[in-house]
């Protein structure tokens, strides 16, 4: 357990912005914060971050919260894990007991993959290293690849011996799990039931994920054993943590350049990756030998829209490259093309050029995609039907784009490259739109995709449980959200109390009087405990409600605070200051405080017309079910316009017409 001291000290370190710029590019907007939300795909950033209130939240999907609530639910954790991600990250030392047999065994499976990974990729790292065959066989492969040790060491390379049960039994002596090994794929069982290691003779690339979690591996046999080799790569199978088409080489290390620089470079394979890193190109990223994804495209796009392919020239490179445009192209990202010459891949090219002849090679040699389908179709090629398909093949990604303003510009471009009319383009181009709308366009993966800006959900995010809130009227959201913001704000002076004795009501105590004086409350618990909560800590003069609930020690409560403060359900926000003279200052605080009084009461007659409107309702199914019954009959009829009664007072109260 870590105790509140601890708690209260990692929230006070933590900084909101540099917690989310982890995850997310962000640029500044005023006081805040905006960037692309991490929760959902979008294409116009709605995803705000307020230093301020200290919170982050997207007017998009309505994910957010303070630090903590942003780490548990972007890399779904647990609140004690988010709290020693932040620990870790602000170098905040915890002191807590050691977990009991019994606490280790009910350890979540996803935490204890992870604690199983991060052991392996530390044996690897180790044996490389320490081990005499590691530094012998492994770290000699390595050298002569050109790596330095450095970069050995920035991307946790390691070797695996040869002896294909020696893992197996140091994990299994340290206290780890067989289980644990099966599930993330490092062991798989023979025919006799033995624990072998997958990886068992090979260098071994360890996959780190966006948030620096060890997620699986690749190892690769060595060049002297590669002839006759079916599996030259071995992958960590697919797991609860492991999916290859979500993960992309190289982006723990590569995040805060791509994000710096604007830019993403995308190549095919991990010695690319590291290749680039050593010639000093930072920002790069491989999808290693899977087809692009559109996860791994949503993962990119939270740091950059501007993505340059990179692949060798050879047919292999070119279907690569072509493979991938249109999906990049129809999620928004500003796409370009580089095929490096003679056949040579990344790995190659970096390590015959400096850092400043590499990037300077792709500046003069980088073409948008419409050049590049332009020049690798159409160049030199006659035979008319050849072309007729060419064009459609360059139409068809250009329909794909979601601007169009920019879509129009490359068509406009695309009518002068090859000679033939932009209205006929045009008219091709609305014909893919169309059919693709209409759910009668080809098999191509982009043509099955939900149209851009769709509120359809991708298939691979989870269905979020719905919250408390969702299940409250809008009126009952709307008192709890004056609780969050204005709980504190005094709005009557010196009411007195049946006592005869004087006190001041704020906006949390007048509501829960209101209510307790007609037996009401609201239907969801956490709104009743936030209320009851706001009204006992009016007595502090140092409470401010919103900053209190938004960093509040239940992580429910913090959750909802934060969407509360954030949404507007029609209530009048804190207003900057201006300046004002003295008087016009005063003036616009007693028109504030009248206006927010108002507010207050016009919701809670609201509350109550709601109360009286389903109650009856309720009252009318009762009569029905009773209509044999002349003596419970009757009770419910003097029941109904009783009921009638006070929905009329409460009609007249609001202004609206008397219902009769």
């Amino acid at each position: 357990m870590i105790d509140r001291q601890t708690v209260d000290k990692i929230k006070d370190a933590a900084n909101i912005v540099e917690v989310v710029s982890e995850f997310v590019a962000l640029k500044k907007a005023g006081a805040n914060y905006k960037g692309l939300c991490p929760f959902h795909n979008e294409k116009t950033p709605s995803f705000i971050v307020s230093p301020a209130r200290g919170t982050c939240h997207c007017f998009g999907c309505g994910k957010g919260g303070n630090s903590i609530n942003f780490i548990m639910e972007h890399q779904q954790m647990t609140y004690p894990e988010a709290l020693r991600w932040l620990a870790n990250k602000y170098h905040i030392e915890i002191k807590e007991r050691e977990l009991t047999d019994k606490e280790k065994e009910e350890q979540s499976q996803r935490e204890s993959m992870f604690i199983v990974n991060e052991w392996a990729g530390k044996y690897f790292e180790g044996i490389l290293h320490e081990h005499p065959d590691g530094m012998a066989i492994g770290m000699q492969y390595f050298r002569s690849r050109g790596f330095r040790d450095d970069i050995i060491r920035k991307f946790q390379l390691g070797y695996d011996l040869p002896d294909r049960t020696a893992l197996a039994r140091t994990a299994l002596s340290k206290g780890y799990r067989e289980e644990f090994l099966l599930s993330t794929g490092i062991c798989y069982k023979n025919d006799r039931g033995e624990l072998i290691d997958r990886y068992a003779g090979r260098v071994v690339f360890p996959w780190v994920s966006v948030s620096g979690k060890i997620v699986g591996f690749t190892a690769r046999v060595l060049d002297s054993r590669t002839k006759g080799v079916n599996q030259k790569y071995v992958n960590s199978p697919a797991s609860e943590i492991y999916h290859k088409d979500h993960e992309l080489y190289g982006i723990w290390q590569a995040k805060k350049t791509i994000a710096k620089e604007d830019r993403v470079y995308l190549v095919e394979g991990q010695a690319d990756v590291i290749a680039m890193h050593q010639c000093g190109i930072e920002n790069v990223v491989a999808n290693s030998g899977t087809a692009l994804s559109y996860h791994q495209i949503h993962t990119l796009h939270r740091f950059t829209s501007n993505i340059t392919l990179i692949y060798d020239g050879d047919a292999a490179g070119i279907h690569a490259a072509l493979k991938g445009t249109d999906m990049l192209l129809s999620e928004g990202m500003n796409l370009k093309v580089l095929l490096l010459p003679d056949g040579q891949d990344p790995d190659d090219f970096a390590r015959k050029h400096t850092s400043a002849e590499f990037r300077q090679y792709i500046e003069d040699h980088q073409s948008d995609f419409i050049q590049f389908k332009t020049d690798l179709l159409l160049k030199n090629e006659t035979d008319p039907k050849k072309r007729s398909d060419a064009i459609n093949s360059i139409v068809e990604s250009i329909s794909v784009i979601v601007n169009p303003i920019l879509r129009d510009t490359y068509l406009h471009d695309c009518a002068q490259r090859i000679g033939i009319s932009e209205r006929t383009l045009i008219n091709q181009m609305n014909k893919f739109i169309h059919d693709r709308r209409s759910g009668t366009a080809g098999t191509r993966q982009e043509d099955n995709m939900a149209e851009p800006g769709s509120a359809s959900i991708p298939a691979t995010r989870p269905v979020q449980p719905v919250s408390p809130q969702v299940q409250a009227t809008k009126v009952e959201r709307m008192l709890v959200q004056m609780v969050i913001r204005h709980g504190e704000r005094v709005i009557y002076h010196n009411v007195e109390d049946e006592e005869g004795n004087l006190h001041d009501l704020c906006v949390a105590r007048f509501i829960k009087y209101s209510l307790d004086a007609d037996g009401l409350s609201f239907r969801d618990d956490l709104y009743n405990h936030i209320l009851s909560e706001a009204v006992d800590r009016c007595g502090d003069p140092n409470f401010v409600s919103e900053p209190y609930f938004i960093h509040h020690h239940d992580i429910r409560v913090s959750q909802v605070a934060t969407e509360m403060a954030s949404d507007d359900y029609g209530l009048a926000g804190k207003k900057d200051e201006l300046p004002l003279n003295d008087a016009d200052r005063q003036q616009r605080e007693e028109n504030e405080l009248e206006s927010l009084r108002n507010q207050v009461m016009h919701l809670l007659l609201d509350f109550r017309m709601d109360y009286v409107e389903q109650h009856l309702k309720d009252l009318v199914e009762q009569i029905k079910a009773a209509a044999s019954d002349m003596e419970r009959l009757k009770k419910l009829m003097e029941e109904y316009r009783d009921m009638q009664d006070v929905r009329n007072k409460l009609a007249k109260q609001l202004g609206n017409n008397i219902i009769i």
